[in-house]
């Protein structure tokens, strides 16, 4: 199953394992069992510290495989074969188990260690989402540190019946014991913050307490991150509050265009961005949004943080990005999560022979079209336009496709459901006036994006699209206010241009820093160096 190379890293890797682990199999006649057996046959073949034994949990999924420290006796399982994007969720499970010590914070760790009660995680995914394994890692890694604490993945396209009778739709989908906990992209902070009731007030009284930043870039995208670093390296105190590290990259499947990286896929290039800032010296402020954007009365940017909280720094680089835009119809937010999908990579292997749409004829819902075309029986798109926006090699294999049918001039109305899942949409011919009904499983939104700039309402100057306005130097309307990425006026939202702009905006806010009065030892030793 693992080619040589695999093999070789894989083998590397296990060197780093301090105690025993055992691969417990929960297996049965399917074919899957089979695969799974000789992926667990593969790995305890590389350390003398890993061995196969055989479960004897008779409730147990199968196929299954359990990855059980013998040292503390934390078990957390993968129910299916870990695979593509799980392979690494597999591989830090083993780590974990043996000993390896865990890339967390110490206090995220703590708090981990002293949760009192019993906490049994289910968390449906698809090999395919890359979503799905940060949220089986964050509950992998809690279940290593507390054996009060476990977790299990569940390949949904291996349990189908499971997944329609607890109404799984979306992925990744998360039970805590036995009642749905979570749903869509969710992070240790967070799911500690769902948990610990106090979490959020403790990590909030944590943000209050910090010194004012030379530059505190709201946002962790290319942008952001990019701004961040370049901050940094001019030696000013530096500050990333961003919800969750990575923005709109960690939704993106193959990257073909960043220059020097011939291919490579979203969260892999996160990984790379965070380390890159994490070996500088950033305070990295995730799990929090910003709120709020004001001037003090000492002249620094005061940004208020959703729960209360507000940082204060010289200057401010708004790298918020943008997200998936909404068809804003009826029915579609009663059903979002039930039938109703943005990520046709995450959750289309949970329409596997059924039929679907998909909403928006260019670049992004011709792709999803194809894409699904591949899994479900039946895709319709439907185009506002009167013909399709999507560059005409993609529209020419569309139509290609035997499963795959076009409709433009097509005014979605509304999401139609039974109350517990989609069930079929409406839309009007905008040519004949006539309303039409199509009943399907599933409805893949792919319209564009819209700008995460709801909270600026007010105060820097937006466009009418709602993107921050900006000079070539990254200045916004208000002094000291810098902005870059897909939430500004760039004409052109790519990685790379994202990347630029943001290295742009944050040597303008540094000019702007050296003009000012110094409020830092470090930011006046750097200006006396320069």
């Amino acid at each position: 199953m693992l080619d040589a190379k695999m093999k070789t890293q894989l083998g590397a890797h296990l060197q780093n394992l301090k105690t025993p682990v055992e691969l417990v199999a929960y297996l049965d006649d399917q074919d899957k069992s089979r695969e799974l057996e000789s992926l667990m046959d593969e790995i305890s073949e590389l350390s003398a510290l890993v061995s196969v034994v055989q479960g004897d949990d008779q409730e147990a999924r199968r196929p299954a495989m359990g990855v059980r420290s013998v040292a503390s006796g934390t078990e957390m399982r993968f129910a299916g074969v870990p695979l593509g994007h799980e392979f690494t969720s597999l591989v830090l499970a083993v780590l974990h188990s043996g000993g390896h010590p865990i890339k967390v914070d110490k206090e995220l760790i703590e708090q981990v260690r002293n949760l009192e009660g019993e906490y049994r995680f289910e968390t449906y995914i698809s090999l395919s989402c890359q979503t799905c394994p940060e949220v089986v890692q964050a509950l992998n890694v809690m279940a290593a540190i507390n054996p009060q604490i476990s977790n299990e993945m569940i390949d949904g396209s291996l349990f189908q019946q499971e997944v329609d009778e607890r109404k799984v739709m979306a992925v990744p989908t998360v039970f805590m014991n036995g009642q749905q906990f979570s749903q869509g992209r969710i992070g240790l902070a967070d799911i500690l913050k769902k948990i610990d009731k106090n979490a959020g007030a403790k990590s909030l009284r944590k943000l209050a307490e910090k010194d004012i930043f030379d530059m505190l870039v709201v946002g962790g995208g290319p942008a952001g991150a990019s701004a961040a670093i370049y901050a940094a390296r001019k030696g000013i105190r530096t500050g990333v509050l961003a919800d969750k590290f990575g923005g709109q990259l960690l939704d993106t499947v193959s990257i073909e265009n960043f220059i020097s990286v011939s291919e490579t896929e979203g969260p892999k290039l996160v990984a790379n961005l965070e380390a890159h800032v994490g070996a500088y010296d950033v305070d990295i402020m995730a799990g929090h949004q910003a709120s709020g954007l004001a001037v003090a009365e000492d002249g620094s940017i005061e940004v208020s943080v959703a729960g209360g909280a507000v940082l204060r720094s010289r200057s401010v680089l708004l790298a918020t990005g943008a997200r998936w835009r909404e068809m804003n119809v009826p029915g579609e937010q009663e059903y979002r999560g039930k039938g109703v999908a943005y990520c046709p990579h995450c959750d289309g292997p949970l329409f596997k022979d059924k039929s679907v749409a998909v909403i928006g004829g260019g670049n992004s819902g011709i792709e999803a079209a194809i894409d699904l075309a591949g899994i479900t029986a039946h895709v319709m798109v439907l185009e506002f336009d009167s013909s399709l926006r999507a560059d005409e090699v993609l529209q020419r294999k569309a139509r290609s496709m035997k499963n795959v049918d076009i409709i433009t001039s097509a005014q979605t109305t509304e999401v139609r459901g039974d109350g517990d899942r989609v069930i079929g949409l409406s839309y009007i011919d905008r040519q004949s006036g006539e309303e039409k009904v199509i009943n399907l499983a599933g409805i893949f939104v792919q319209i564009g994006l819209v700008p995460n700039t709801e909270f600026l309402k007010g105060t820097v100057a937006l466009s009418p699209r709602g993107e921050i306005e900006i000079t070539s130097r990254g200045e916004t309307s208000m002094p000291g206010v810098f902005a870059a990425g897909d939430v500004t006026t760039t004409p052109f939202k790519q990685i790379v241009i994202a990347v630029g702009s943001g290295a742009t905006a944050a040597l303008g806010a540094f000019d702007y820093l050296i003009r000012r009065p110094l409020a830092t030892a470090d930011a006046a030793q750097e200006v006396q160096a320069a």
